[in-house]
């Protein structure tokens, strides 16, 4: 600091241009200052909830308590599995009395927009809905955007809805690899109608089709030959086939595609026995054919209801979350394994050199992973 209070990088020859000056501090009396060197923040733990108080909260419908249950049963830590499945085990008898709808569409169909048209719609009747909405994980970072409550603001606000972002963890199919106990948590909570919003159509996609009493397909106009850009596969699981953005100049465009859909649409064989699916088109914007499409829904319901469909389709759900839960669990086994974890380094670096074929690699991870496994029932 200088004779003339200025700072040390001002500079002298033109003094007028620094405005600011350099004040002494003064030293306060009777004030008690402690400073604590090397002070190390920790995270604040939080105390999980028991499972007697996730049941609980998730039959009073607590949004907060049906969160972390559903945050539960989809941990990856081997010490919340048990927990979950005891949550499970309670919850079940109050599950099954919703109608599960799958959504997907390809990409900037709007889905999250026909949702949000669509839930409001369901919730200003008195419906409780619940949206599980999947976003894809990067392959690089591993995270999600997780952007849907975001995208559906209205009726993330709305008392009679709930919201569930969850990341795709890598899982093919456009959904959580728990979105299954998800769903269930969600119907135990006295939710009616269940929507899955799926990542976007593709052939994998076919997974959702195993989880939900009806599929929906959500299909646009004006991009070119429809009908040649849809997968086949994909027509021939959607049970109700909606024709989006149908407003504006884009309507009869829309009642066009229509047409070609529902004539196509005779040549393949319907996905659910004794149901002809149909298009339809709506729009999210003016509401335009929401109200249509929520009564061929319940009409689909009745339906399958009085010919037994329904209940066939729920036992094969069941059974088909055996043989997925199966899998799981062989893979969390075998990457486990002690001794899988300990060669299976050694031999990655054989095969990206060269020096040993995969089909070898696998055959002796195997072979060590089967001699573990006997070695620990003997």
């Amino acid at each position: 600091m200088g004779k003339d209070r200025k700072p040390e990088w001002n500079d002298p020859n033109t003094p007028d241009s620094c405005l600011s000056t350099v004040r002494q501090g003064q030293e306060l009396e009777d004030l008690n200052v402690s400073i604590v060197k090397n002070i190390r923040f920790q995270k604040r733990k939080t105390t999980e909830p028991s499972v007697d108080v996730l049941f609980e909260g998730v039959q009073k419908g607590d949004r907060s308590l049906l969160a972390r249950a559903i945050t539960l049963v989809e941990s990856n830590a081997e010490h919340h599995f048990q927990k979950a499945q005891q949550l499970l085990k309670m919850l079940l008898p109050k599950t099954g009395n919703s109608i599960r709808i799958g959504i997907t569409g390809v990409p900037g169909a709007g889905k999250s927009t026909f949702i949000e048209a669509f839930g409001m719609y369901l919730c200003n009747l008195g419906y409780r809905v619940a949206v599980l909405a999947i976003d894809p994980s990067s392959s690089i970072s591993g995270g999600s955007i997780l952007g849907d409550k975001t995208r559906m603001e209205q009726l993330s606000k709305h008392e009679n809805a709930f919201i569930r972002p969850s990341p795709t963890g890598g899982k093919l199919g456009g959904v959580h690899r728990k979105t299954r106990e998800a769903m269930l948590i969600c119907e135990s909570a006295g939710f009616e109608i269940i929507l899955i919003e799926t990542v976007g159509v593709g052939q994998s996609e076919v997974i959702i089709r195993d989880m939900v009493d009806l599929f929906l397909l959500l299909v646009l106009t004006g991009a070119g030959d429809e009908l040649q850009g849809m997968k086949k596969g994909i027509m021939e699981l959607a049970d109700v086939i909606v024709v989006h953005k149908a407003d504006g100049e884009n309507k009869p465009a829309a009642e066009k595609t229509k047409r070609e859909y529902n004539q196509i649409l005779h040549f393949l064989q319907p996905a659910t026995k004794g149901w002809v699916t149909r298009a339809y088109t709506c729009s999210s914007i003016t509401f335009d054919g929401i109200s249509d499409i929520w009564r061929v829904i319940q009409t689909f319901k009745e339906t399958g209801e009085c010919s037994g469909v329904f209940e066939e389709r729920r036992r094969n759900q069941a059974r088909e979350w055996l043989y997925s839960m199966i899998t799981d669990q062989l893979q969390f086994l075998f990457y486990h394994h002690q001794e899988v974890k300990s060669v299976l380094p050694k031999l990655e670096n054989e095969v990206i050199s060269g020096e040993m074929t995969v089909a070898t690699a696998v055959e002796l991870l195997f072979g060590t992973f089967l001699s573990g496994a006997q070695n620990e029932l003997s």
